[in-house]
């Protein structure tokens, strides 16, 4: 469905001119833990979020600190927007934007800057056993809107993934060339043998199978063909063109001259024309232009 879903800790901190206070007047108090709505925090949101309720985020303590500092991390499942690009599937990198802003106040009055110019902390990553992480490098923008001439500040993290072809190349890349090699086999079957036939029918199937369960591995989108599907599409073709070829030969195969009777103009073409194109003649005989316009 094109979505991207990430289990994400967001780290917003800042500080808070009005809670501040002596620690020695407050018993050594240096911290406090305090929910979140009974105090001002920034109201950061991902703006690409595709959740029915928008916001994902599970609403911790704000951690505030005699010195005025606040610090929240929300533990949070978020489900984004990703156009996938499937051209290169299964070898394909995506890359999947998280744009994060406050959804109020303008760049005037709220300012965000990133903790780290690499990105977003991956310490903590846990391995997929589908996909690489290659990065998740951060950028700040500053953007405008038609609705208002204040600017607006957003940070869009950039998650850069890979995904893992181990088990695409055993159970879909691998048995399509086997099957695939296994109709070179049928060119090598007399013409008279009925398993030609079923040796044919029988591969074009199992490609079937194949081109489906890529289809379902894939999301459904018309913005670009991948090449495997094209390979499969290709081959199928060329199967089912030597299923056809297979049945012409088999027929002309067994005609006989007791049940059917050659056209006269096969036997123009083949007896006449052609022998007369190559230099080929009957022994004896010696075949010219005058002599076939003669016999027509």
């Amino acid at each position: 469905n094109q979505l991207l879903i990430t289990n994400i800790w967001l780290k917003l901190e800042w500080n808070d001119v009005n809670l501040r206070w002596n620690s020695t007047e407050y018993g050594g108090v240096k911290d406090l833990r305090i929910p979140p709505h009974r105090i001002w925090k920034p109201d950061v949101l991902m703006y690409n979020s595709a959740d029915e309720g928008f916001d994902g985020t599970y609403p911790t303590n704000v951690v505030v600190r005699n010195g005025g500092s606040c610090l929240y991390v929300p533990p949070g499942i978020f489900k984004s927007t990703c156009k996938i690009d499937i051209t290169w599937f299964p070898f394909d990198d995506q890359h999947c934007e998280m744009k994060f802003g406050s959804w109020t106040y303008d760049g005037n009055q709220l300012n965000l800057e990133l903790k780290s110019e690499s990105g977003g902390d991956l310490s903590d990553f846990i391995t997929n056993g589908e996909w690489y992480l290659l990065g998740m490098p951060g950028k700040k923008n500053v953007m405008n809107y038609a609705c208002c001439p204040e600017p607006y500040i957003d940070v869009t993290f950039t998650i850069q993934i890979r995904r893992r072809t181990l088990y695409y190349f055993f159970n879909l890349i691998v048995p399509c060339v086997l099957i695939s090699s296994m109709a070179l086999l049928g060119f090598t079957l007399p013409p008279d043998s009925g398993e030609k036939l079923t040796l044919g029918v029988t591969i074009l199937l199992s490609l079937t199978v194949f081109l489906n369960l890529v289809a379902e591995s894939m999301p459904t989108t018309s913005d670009a063909v991948p090449l495997i599907g094209t390979y499969f599409n290709c081959i199928m073709f060329m199967v089912a063109s030597s299923v056809v070829l297979t049945v012409v030969v088999l027929n002309y195969h067994h005609r006989t001259a007791d049940i059917h009777e050659m056209p006269p103009w096969i036997k123009s073409v083949f007896l006449q024309w052609l022998p007369w194109i190559l230099g080929m003649g009957r022994p004896g005989k010696k075949i010219t232009r005058k002599t076939i316009l003669m016999s027509n």
